[in-house]
Formats: structure tokens, C-alpha cells, sequence
């Protein structure tokens, strides 16, 4: 062996990759070291052997097929640099390498010589990287439906913040209210029945039945007004505890009516006068008379109570086969239009009520009686013209 021969069997017997040679018949002619570590053969194993022995199925089957068909058309389908390809160990293990093929004329003949890098490593690396990739974007997105979960739980939490400080506003408001109307409303009676109780007295021993009779007026009518406030007190009581419930019966709307219009007459200021009319060919109607009683006698009281002296006070009912409808129109001071969105709140009484006497509970009482028994309340009011209430009922 010269010199040149002995350099190249030295690199050959050292290289890292695998090295080996077949000829034409695909038989193995030469392999080195590296390539007997890397299938896990020795030299005598391979030396002589069809070169399928290192490949898996299909191309087991077909290489020397593949040799035929390079021979015959020239087609470089074994001939390259940089296949990626399979191979097997002795013990029946894949692996991957890739592979370059080279055409050889050696002393007369035709071999090829195979030259073999080993992936596994390189494999298993990209395989830890797709591995560590697919865990990181599982954690981003975990991560992003968790941030997503604590934003909408965040933005659910300053919404219900949001709402109980709007609550607590509410709150303080009708505290406000209560204290004002409650100081105001019970103090004027009380002191006018102080005042009646002592002249009275008075009066009394001076023998002047004229004006007994007028104080005597005057306390029945402060304590009528004291008993009206506490009824609304205890009426809202008792729809705040759930402790009102509708009593739906037959009756006579048209009879009520003219009840409630008697009574409401003798309430009526000098010259007032509440004029009823019913609309309609039949006059029962299903429904809780007693809650639409007090309903009725709320807003002809706010309505005597609005409108001066020498005025009409309608009050109208109208049955058809679908709908009750009662409607009661003064033409008193009217609802500034800037109270209609607060008007059925509770304690709330609009700005041109001045030492008019009331609670602010009646229209917020009628509203939620109202609501017991199905229907709607709706209203329309013009200052100093006129002011409507219409309460519908489904039949």
C-alpha cells in the first residue's frame, strides 16, 4: 500500500460519518468503523451482503430496483447530497441519517460509495424543540385564557362595585328624602293639632261654638293626614317584605267606582267637583278590588290635593273584550318635566309641591300594586294645564 493509499484508508477508518461502498449489484464492498457502530454490525456481518440489509421496508424491497433503473435511464434517483433518509440496526431499530451517494469508476468498474451522517441526535433535539414549543404555546395560551378569565372577572367585579355603590346612592337618597318628608309632614300636623287642642280650650270657656267646631275640623283633618302617611309607611313596608298578594275576583268595577266617587267628593276642596263616566257595554271585571281601590283613591286624592278651587276632577273607566282601562285628569299644577323620570320613585315629590302636604310613597305604592295585578301605568302632564294617569289591565 504507497503512501496516498495509506492517507486515504486512514481517513476513511477515522471519519466520524459512515462510509461505505457497493457495486453495482448492490452487494457491500468496504464499510468503516463508524458506519459498523452506527447499525451495529461487524466488518465480516456486512462485507459481501445485499446493502438492503441496513434499510426498512419499502425501501428494502425495491433498492435493488432503484440500482436497475440508475443503470438503465441514468435517472439520478440514488445519486446526491442531503437525502434524509431511514435506516436499521441489526436489532431491528430505526434511526435517521442523511445520506449522499456517489458514483465511483474504480480500476475498470462501477461502485457507489455511501456516505452517512447520523440524525438521532439532531432528531431528538428538533423533537424536544416542537416538544418545548407545543408545551410553551399550550402555556401562553392557558396563560392568555386565564388573563382573559381575570380581565372578565375583574370587569364583573367593578360592575358589581359599580352597582352597589349606584345601590348605596339610591339608598342614601331615600334616606335623605324620608328624613325630610317624615320631619316635615309629621311636624305641620302635630303642631296644627297643638295649636287647634289649645284654642279649643280657649275658646271653650269663652262659649264661641263657631270656632270649636272650625279647630275641631282641623285636628280631625291633621289626623286623618298623620293616619294617611302611616298607612303608606306600612303599605310600602309590606310590599318591600313580599307580604302583599293579589286576591283576583269578579266584581262590579262601575259600583266601586261610584263608592270611591262619593267618598272622594265629600274630600274635595270648595267647589271641586269629581265627575265618573264609564265606557263600556258590561261592567265586571277580574281583578283585586281592594288593591285597585287604593290605586283609585291615590290619584283622585293627588288630584284634589294639585288642583285649586272651582276645578273638575275626571275620572273615567272604560271596559272593551281585551283591556280595563282608568284614567283620572285634573287640570292642576302639573308635573314639571323635569321630575317625570323620578315621579314613581319612593319619597320623591316633584319641586312645585311647595307646603302641599305628602309622603312622595303614593305613585311608587300605585305603580307596585299595579304591577301585582298585570297592568301598566302611564301618565302625561302639562305645568299649570293638566295632568293625566292612565292604569291599563289586560281582561
Amino acid at each position: 500500500m504507497n503512501e496516498n493509499s495509506a492517507l486515504l484508508h486512514a481517513i476513511i477508518e477515522n471519519a466520524i460519518d459512515g462510509i461505505i461502498t457497493i457495486n453495482e449489484r448492490g452487494l457491500i464492498e468496504s464499510i468503516n468503523p463508524a458506519a459498523c457502530a452506527l447499525f451495529g454490525y461487524s466488518h465480516e456481518e456486512v462485507i459481501g451482503k445485499n446493502v438492503s440489509i441496513l434499510m426498512p421496508k419499502p425501501d428494502k424491497d425495491q433498492h435493488d430496483q432503484y440500482i436497475s433503473r440508475y443503470q438503465q435511464t441514468g435517472a439520478a434517483s440514488i445519486i446526491g447530497k442531503g437525502r434524509d433518509v431511514k435506516g436499521q440496526k441489526k436489532d431491528g431499530t430505526l434511526f435517521p441519517f442523511r445520506l449522499g451517494v456517489n458514483k465511483v469508476n474504480f480500476s475498470g468498474r462501477t461502485i457507489y460509495a455511501g456516505f452517512i451522517h447520523d440524525l438521532s441526535k439532531e432528531k431528538e433535539a428538533e423533537a424536544k424543540i416542537l416538544h418545548y414549543a407545543s408545551q410553551l404555546e399550550k402555556l401562553v395560551e392557558d396563560r392568555t385564557l386565564s388573563l382573559q378569565k381575570s380581565v372578565t372577572e375583574l370587569q364583573a367585579a367593578k360592575e358589581t362595585v359599580s352597582k352597589s355603590l349606584e345601590k348605596e346612592k339610591e339608598l342614601n337618597q331615600l334616606k335623605s328624602r324620608f328624613v325630610s318628608m317624615a320631619s316635615h309632614e309629621f311636624r305641620t300636623p302635630l303642631s296644627s293639632i297643638t295649636l287647634s287642642a289649645s284654642l279649643i280650650e280657649k275658646y271653650k270657656l269663652q262659649s264661641d261654638d263657631l270656632n270649636v267646631s272650625k279647630h275641631v275640623s282641623k285636628i280631625k283633618s291633621s289626623v286623618a293626614n298623620l293616619t294617611t302617611i302611616l298607612d303608606d309607611f306600612l303599605s310600602l313596608e309590606r310590599l318591600e317584605a313580599g307580604k302583599i298578594e293579589t286576591n283576583l275576583a269578579n266584581f262590579d268595577i262601575v259600583k266601586l267606582s261610584e263608592e270611591i266617587t262619593e267618598e272622594m267628593q265629600l274630600m274635595a276642596k270648595k267647589d271641586q267637583n269629581i265627575i265618573y263616566q264609564h265606557t263600556g257595554t258590561h261592567c265586571m271585571v277580574l281583578l283585586d278590588q281592594n288593591l285597585l281601590r287604593n290605586c283609585i283613591v291615590n290619584l283622585i286624592s293627588n288630584a284634589i290635593k294639585y288642583s285649586g278651587e272651582n276645578t273638575f276632577i275626571e275620572f273615567n273607566t272604560e271596559l272593551t273584550d281585551n283591556e280595563c282601562v282608568v284614567t283620572v285628569r285634573d287640570n292642576g299644577i302639573g308635573i314639571p318635566e323635569i321630575d317625570h323620570k323620578h315621579l314613581f320613585e319612593p319619597f320623591f315629590r316633584a319641586n312645585n309641591t311647595g307646603n302641599i302636604p305628602g309622603t312622595g310613597l303614593g305613585l311608587n305604592i300605585v305603580t307596585r300594586y299595579v304591577k301585582l295585578m298585570g297592568g301598566k301605568v302611564n301618565f302625561s302632564s302639562l305645568v299649570n294645564q293638566q295632568t293625566v294617569f292612565t292604569l291599563n289591565f289586560s281582561q
